[in-house]
């Protein structure tokens, strides 16, 4: 066989143990875990960290002070150093739409160690201690959520005895370039941290989408967040690894209704989402980052690539082998795209959209290198080694 027909034979075997050896991680039938309502409904703090963020409260803020909770529950939002009015506008909204009480503060720019989210969402559950609440759901500025969404989150958490239950949001699918990248971020985040693993007790797998996370109030404290991962740009999974390390029971799966409604209009907007954090999820390794280029380009890109000089060189065993590779990798991509209710067409895109985020990846190594760092709404930040939670201080302010 030529050289592109063995490359394409690499696809096709790293695409097979893909289909079943990586946890399934293309399904897409991980939804809230069976639950009953408690007897007794725990009281719970709602910890919402905003910077710059009145352009989406009026369309996320009154959907959680509308949670129809039979426990008490208060929302406790942190305006992060904004400049566009956010703490007015939500107290304008909670003045509208009434609800849950609502506790608008501000804790002032975050110390070099930390950042600004994660210090924000420290002096929340500060706030929201002083309740003495038995869970906190963190949640983003931008997700919106059902009436009944933080009922089914407690009912999960009590009925299955998890510290720690997230639903990733549904991501806005609007504009052709959020169609093209957003579905493919889901995929390959599930493809990196498979939900089914997730779950597992003893597993080393942790992850939770920062959009919809229910954690109980003890569990933070044993793992010492947020102290211990406060310089942590992937904040969400950097929680789940200290909550599971803490021996933490956790959950994470695809929501139903809770949404996000951040627009990503433009390919700028979706490239600075991902690129502020791809070379964080690689730990700033340049070894580990030729290792992803190369897997990307083998994985991603050698089928349709192998199909095309097939066909043109009359190399039948290239064309046969790298087109049912991507038979499979389209395969795997399809249940992501019923979910977002997205042309099935589109997964004949998926080595295109692969490239995009190799293209993404690797600038955001070039940004690290230039001291840019992973840039946020006016911050940056560099790379900072994440602290081992069992070293954590105790995160009480």
């Amino acid at each position: 066989m030529s050289a592109v027909a063995w490359i394409s034979a690499a696809s096709l075997a790293a695409w097979l143990w893909l289909l079943v050896g990586q946890g399934f991680f293309w399904r897409t039938d991980l939804r809230l875990p069976p639950r009953r309502e408690p007897e007794r409904w725990p009281a719970v703090g709602v910890v919402v960290p905003a910077r710059d963020e009145a352009e989406v409260l009026p369309d996320s803020l009154p959907s959680l002070l509308a949670q129809d909770y039979p426990g008490r529950a208060e929302v406790f939002l942190v305006d992060d150093g904004s400049t566009d009015g956010t703490g007015e506008v939500a107290r304008e909204l909670a003045g509208r739409h009434g609800g849950l009480p609502l506790t608008v503060t501000s804790p002032g720019e975050p110390p070099a160690d930390w950042t600004g989210k994660l210090w924000a969402v420290r002096h929340g559950i500060g706030l929201a201690r002083a309740r003495e609440p038995e869970y906190l759901l963190l949640t983003d500025a931008d997700i919106a959520h059902e009436r009944d969404s933080l009922r089914e989150l407690v009912a999960a958490a009590e009925s299955g005895g998890f510290d720690l239950v997230s639903q990733m949001a549904r991501l806005r699918v609007a504009s052709v370039w959020e169609r093209l990248v957003v579905p493919a971020f889901v995929y390959f985040f599930a493809q990196l941290y498979p939900f089914r693993w997730i779950a597992r007790k003893g597993g080393r797998t942790a992850a939770a989408a920062g959009g919809c996370v229910l954690l109980r109030a003890d569990a933070a404290a044993r793992a010492g967040v947020p102290d211990a991962i406060r310089h942590a740009v992937i904040d969400d999974v950097a929680l789940a690894r200290a909550v599971k390390r803490g021996g933490g029971h956790i959950w994470l799966g695809l929501a139903e209704r809770v949404d996000s409604v951040r627009p990503y209009p433009r390919l700028a907007d979706l490239w600075r989402m991902v690129a502020r954090s791809a070379y964080a999820q690689l730990r700033h390794n340049p070894a580990v980052l030729v290792g992803t280029v190369a897997g990307l380009a083998v994985i991603y890109l050698a089928p349709p690539v192998a199909v095309a000089v097939g066909l043109a060189a009359g190399d039948t065993s290239a064309a046969v082998i790298g087109g049912l590779a991507w038979l499979v990798m389209t395969a795997t991509y399809l249940p992501m795209l019923r979910y977002y209710r997205q042309p099935l067409w589109l997964a004949l895109a998926l080595p295109a959209t692969a490239f995009l985020y190799l293209l993404m990846t690797v600038d955001s190594a070039v940004q690290h290198y230039r001291g840019r760092g992973a840039a946020w709404k006016g911050r940056t930040y560099g790379a900072v080694p994440e602290a081992r939670p069992e070293a954590a201080p105790d995160s009480r302010p």
